[in-house]
């Protein structure tokens, strides 16, 4: 018999017999015959929430991914060996190897390094959701798929905000603040954007023409900042600029000097990746600026951000509800989060 798939994306009268079947016998009063089609149904969650271009189960995402094109996921679950080496020479003390002029007569000094490892520390995240068997016993298709989204709603807010905390640590703890001192308190400027590509290239190691040094590539920024470009006038940027911003789609530009800019909802005053700053950490701004924007190198985002995992998500029915009259499902994943070397974060404020 073929496998019968539930797509989110088809109405209940678009449901296969087979399909409306398998939600009648999940809330089934035989505890066999819905175990075993519960059973069925959280395999289809869990490929659809690890593969979501090809997920059965899903319609629409309430919170959106904003971690995974920053951080390289790892997979750790074959190993128990989570330690990352880190580079021989130590960051500051490159100055310190240069050659000599050698007298007449002398040895060559020696200057032994030693490496050194980062141990990286996972942890396990769990999140769960149930209605009453009623629902899927009259084959509510609705609920189910309601249901899937709120469940993968819970892993990916957990991992955008514990990826987002740790790239906001890893500014602050470097103690370095960019912002145009010349500017209006909450006028977010081309300048913050220049002053940061050169606090990064400054403050990264090396010279000019060193190879992998760091550079400025992306700013996360809030939409308020993106609305600030609209009343850039041409002390700030070119007439030609300015008729690109009032021409986009999203009212601003998608970069500039080279740094490609993104601008997300949790980032502006009294959003949250501000008050995690501002409280949580009690970060300092410059002057009497009021929201901070964080500048990333991704140039080498396997050598900086990583997302460990020992532990892929599943999806597993619940099988202790049924007497309740219950359906549920619960997931689980272990991972973590990590900025390897904090030179390829900057915080800026405006």
């Amino acid at each position: 018999m073929a496998k019968e798939s539930i797509k989110a994306s088809v109405e209940q009268e678009q449901l296969t017999d087979g399909a409306k079947q398998l939600l009648v016998n999940a809330g089934s009063n035989d505890r066999e015959v819905a175990i075993a089609a519960q059973a069925k149904i959280a395999d289809g969650v869990t490929e659809a929430l690890r593969n979501p271009v090809q997920a059965e189960i899903r319609e629409g995402i309430m919170d959106g991914d904003i971690v995974s094109d920053i951080f390289v996921s790892e997979d750790f679950s074959t190993t128990g060996d989570m330690q990352i080496p880190l580079d021989l020479l130590t960051p500051g003390t490159e100055k310190e190897h240069v050659a000599y002029t050698m007298p007449d007569h002398g040895k060559i000094p020696m200057r032994r390094v030693e490496g050194d490892y980062i141990q990286l520390n996972t942890y396990p995240i769990g999140s769960s959701i149930d209605c009453t068997r009623r629902y899927l016993r009259n084959a509510r298709f609705d609920i189910l798929r309601r249901m899937m989204e709120v469940l993968e709603l819970s892993f990916v807010k957990k991992n955008n905000d514990d990826g987002w905390q740790t790239l906001i640590s890893a500014g602050y703890g470097r103690g370095l603040v960019a912002f145009d001192a010349d500017a209006t308190a909450g006028q977010f400027t081309p300048k913050l954007a220049s002053l940061m590509k050169t606090v990064v290239r400054r403050n990264g190691g090396g010279n000019s023409s060193s190879i992998n040094r760091k550079r400025l590539t992306d700013l996360y920024v809030s939409p308020e900042a993106m609305e600030d470009m609209v009343s850039w006038g041409l002390d700030l940027i070119s007439d030609d600029l300015r008729s690109e911003i009032h021409r986009s789609e999203s009212g601003g530009i998608s970069g500039m000097y080279g740094i490609n800019f993104h601008d997300l909802d949790e980032f502006g005053v009294g959003q949250e990746y501000q008050h995690y700053y501002s409280t949580t950490l009690s970060g300092s701004m410059g002057g009497s600026d009021q929201e901070i924007v964080v500048g990333l190198d991704q140039t080498s985002a396997d050598k900086s951000f990583l997302h460990p995992v020992t532990e892929d998500l599943t999806i597993t029915e619940d099988d202790s509800l049924h007497r309740s009259g219950l359906v549920g499902f619960y997931g689980s994943m272990e991972g973590g989060w990590a900025v390897l070397d904090v030179r390829h974060v900057l915080v800026g404020s405006f």
